[in-house]
């Protein structure tokens, strides 16, 4: 990881420009933007900004179009400086990048939070009840209300986890929950990510930012904080351990990962050991960590290793970045592993379709927060409608993500269609389909003004002693024009998330 710079050179990296500019005849301007009929997180109508919004226009349209700007360039210099990227392989070769940052925050008001909340919070306990099922009783699978052979064929189940009772009950301690809202306005739950979610350090980062960049407004407005991750983030960890002031690490594949930075500023952040696989081992019926002075018991693993990779004892045999054994240790009691490893099973995109009856079946209770219409290739009837429709949908496989193994219908060409259409034929399981949804957009710097652009929101959520939604989350932004894909892999960007109190 790049050497980080101090909060005192960051602000004046974000402030330096911004003072040497001075004062412009012409203001920043909202008044031309046009929302061009998608749902804008910032304005009603053209004429009309939303309540949580009034302050930030107001103070921005006070400053110059140059102070604008520089304070954006400045913002996207202070990543680079700080170390905060993330590395994109493509034909072999590893490209580092900064996730860019676009400085109009978006902005989500205490109601509208709240209910978001608690959407969360019962779909979490729905899916930590079903894993726990899947592994254990499977009476959901009985019961006929999720296909015993749907969970069978996921490349996500693992067999292995069968009568699996992980610590305090508990599967899914870090969630990151992706969603979207349409034209109307409806948040609606785009995926599930339970195994390793990442993007949680650019939430923190984007914050500390936009602090240096509109302090008075962020003040003036009264956004709640999300700084306090790491703190919440470590209880959560200590709070699944059988013993007290026990041994927290985190695990990383190492430095050619993708999400590197994230795993070395978490563990920094939490003040506990950033480790490899060569710097554990099982002996004596625990994990131990190497350490200067002898080998010490570790008590709580944070992995940021897909499950298949993490011991080559128990799962794939090849894996290099795994620790032999450990996966026994856990069975036995004597280490706990956040995420749990099985959890990938419900990240699978065809399980993704069954939730909402999740949901019902475990909580007696209809989704606070609904689906996005889904079409389950594997099932005759929705397969015909997939095949007939296929230049209007989004298809996706069941177990990719970053936007890769997917087709955004509108967008492919007829080649395209086609080719899809023969690997639905030749394996349904693996494909489901979605409407192509006009994402809502936000605001972002372009040039000298603003155009809108399409966002998701990837809220975070841990699972301890209770369940913890983070207030706000990654705004992830398509930064091309008119592209719905979001994703920092494929060319999105990222925003401040302002919840309100």
């Amino acid at each position: 990881m790049k050497q980080r710079v101090s909060k005192q050179v960051q602000s004046q990296t974000l402030n330096g420009m911004t003072q040497s500019q001075g004062q412009s005849a012409v203001n920043f301007s909202f008044t031309d933007y046009q929302t061009e009929g998608f749902f804008d997180e910032m304005f009603a109508s053209p004429a009309q900004v939303r309540a949580g919004y009034v302050s930030f226009r107001q103070r921005v349209e006070q400053l110059s179009r140059e102070d604008i700007i520089g304070r954006q360039h400045a913002a996207e210099r202070a990543l680079m400086s700080m170390g905060i990227t993330f590395n994109v392989y493509s034909e072999g070769e590893g490209t580092e990048r900064i996730m860019p940052i676009d400085i109009i925050p978006r902005v989500i008001e205490s109601a509208e939070w709240n209910q978001m909340e608690a959407g969360l919070i019962q779909r979490i306990k729905a899916l930590n009840l079903f894993l726990d099922d899947v592994y254990n009783e499977q009476r959901i699978l009985n019961d006929g209300v999720v296909p015993r052979d749907l969970i069978e064929s996921s490349k996500s189940f693992l067999p292995v986890c069968m009568g699996v009772k992980p610590p305090k009950g508990i599967w899914c301690h870090i969630t990151g929950t992706d969603l979207i809202r349409g034209d109307d306005g409806q948040f609606m739950v785009l995926e599930d990510n339970l195994r390793c979610p990442s993007g949680v350090s650019y939430m923190l980062e984007n914050r500390e930012l936009t602090k240096q960049t509109f302090p008075e407004v962020l003040a003036q407005t009264g956004v709640r904080p999300v700084s306090d991750y790491p703190t919440r983030l470590l209880q959560m960890l200590q709070f699944i351990a059988d013993r007290p002031n026990p041994t927290v690490v985190v695990l990383t594949p190492g430095i050619y990962n993708s999400a590197y930075f994230e795993h070395s500023y978490l563990a920094q952040q939490m003040g506990v050991e950033l480790v490899e696989a060569r710097d554990l081992v099982v002996s004596g019926g625990y994990v131990k960590m190497r350490t200067t002075k002898g080998f010490q018991i570790v008590d709580v693993i944070y992995r940021r290793i897909d499950d298949t990779f993490l011991d080559p004892k128990a799962f794939n045999p090849d894996s290099m970045i795994g620790v032999p054994g450990i996966f026994d240790v856990y069975k036995k009691g004597r280490v706990a592993l956040a995420n749990a490893p099985g959890t990938g099973v419900a990240d699978d995109k065809v399980i993704y379709a069954y939730v909402p009856r999740i949901i019902q079946y475990y909580l007696g209770e209809e989704p606070i927060i609904p689906n996005v219409r889904t079409y389950i290739c594997r099932e005759e009837e929705d397969c015909q409608y997939v095949m007939d429709n296929i230049e209007q949908l989004v298809v996706k496989e069941a177990n990719e993500a970053g936007g890769y193994g997917m087709l955004i219908g509108p967008k492919a060409t007829p080649e395209e269609h086609e080719l899809f259409r023969q690997k639905i034929r030749e394996n349904p399981r693996n494909y489901i389909a979605q409407p192509t949804i006009s994402l809502s957009r936000v605001p972002c710097i372009v040039g000298d003004h603003a155009e809108g652009r399409h966002v998701d929101l990837r809220p975070y959520i841990l699972y301890g002693d209770g369940v913890n939604v983070i207030p706000g989350g990654l705004t992830r932004v398509a930064l091309r024009k008119g592209s719905l894909v979001v994703n920092s892999s494929q060319g999105g960007g990222g925003k401040d998330t302002w919840v309100l109190y």
